[in-house]
């Protein structure tokens, strides 16, 4: 028996199920302004930050759950989609063979540099060229966790509405701004105002550990293999290095990106 509201899809070939297995790639992401999210932890979250999906696709035969009824009263009663499926269809929308009951579309909402209020938090972290999707997912929980303004991305970085990036954010996506810009935008409208910016380097720099941090600090971390330009480097008003005791010469981006913040948040207390 079909439910109140809800539409059947039973094939593969379906036009809306090809339209929400383009949002895996990032041109279609970009076209449409939406992104895919897998789970009912991640629906949830964006729900408690104020997201709800357009379109909510559940798997036939899922589990019962009072959080999932909740979304998807509050999606229709939004005037959105929601769309049953089965488990197959699901697992080929969102790419994954042991996929979640319930994914959900939502609206990008990237930040507009200009728009960004630093005064808000005393931290915010900036990656630039960070490719790995992973990487840019565990810097959005970074940010959370030590309540950041937001993630800056410079130059061309992983798409942070990839279903990778969306997933290693654990919810994070949701709750932290997301700003992106070229570094010829990102520096003059730093230097518009108040903002220490600082990145981990091997140039002229203090040991990390009670070096002089300032709020509001932005924490710059580079790509994962060539690390920051050496102009990015002398750009930044403090350069701080962290010790290396083993055969390893770096640590992995978002390591650092974290080693760091929690640093400057001990040291601004």
């Amino acid at each position: 028996m079909t439910h109140p509201g809800r539409r059947q899809i039973t094939g593969f070939s379906n036009p809306t199920v090809k339209a929400l297995r383009a949002l895996r790639d990032k041109k279609h992401r970009k076209a449409s302004g939406k992104f895919l999210a897998e789970g009912l932890r991640l629906l949830t979250d964006a729900r408690e930050s104020g997201y709800l999906p357009e379109t909510l696709v559940m798997a036939e035969g899922r589990d019962d759950h009072p959080l999932l009824a909740t979304i998807e009263a509050e999606v229709l009663a939004n005037g959105g989609e929601v769309i049953e499926t089965s488990a197959d269809i699901l697992s080929k929308i969102t790419g994954k063979e042991n996929t979640q009951a319930v994914a959900g579309v939502f609206a990008e909402h990237p930040t507009v540099l200009g728009q960004i209020e630093r005064f808000i938090a005393p931290i915010w972290l900036v990656a630039q060229a960070v490719r790995d999707p992973g990487n840019l997912g565990t810097m959005l929980r970074t940010c959370d966790a030590v309540g950041a303004g937001g993630l800056i991305l410079i130059d061309d970085c992983a798409d942070p509405f990839s279903a990778e990036a969306v997933r290693a954010s654990m919810g994070a996506v949701f709750t932290v701004p997301i700003a992106q810009a070229r570094w010829e935008e990102f520096l003059p409208w730093l230097r518009e105002g108040p903002g220490q910016l600082v990145a981990a380097s091997l140039r002229e720099a203090v040991p990390y550990r009670g070096a002089p941090y300032q709020a509001p600090c932005f924490i710059l971390v580079g790509n994962e293999s060539r690390g920051l330009p050496e102009e990015y480097e002398a750009a930044c008003d403090l350069r701080v290095t962290m010790p290396m005791k083993g055969r390893a010469d770096s640590l992995n981006a978002a390591v650092a990106a974290a080693v760091l913040a929690y640093e400057v948040l001990a040291e601004l207390g």
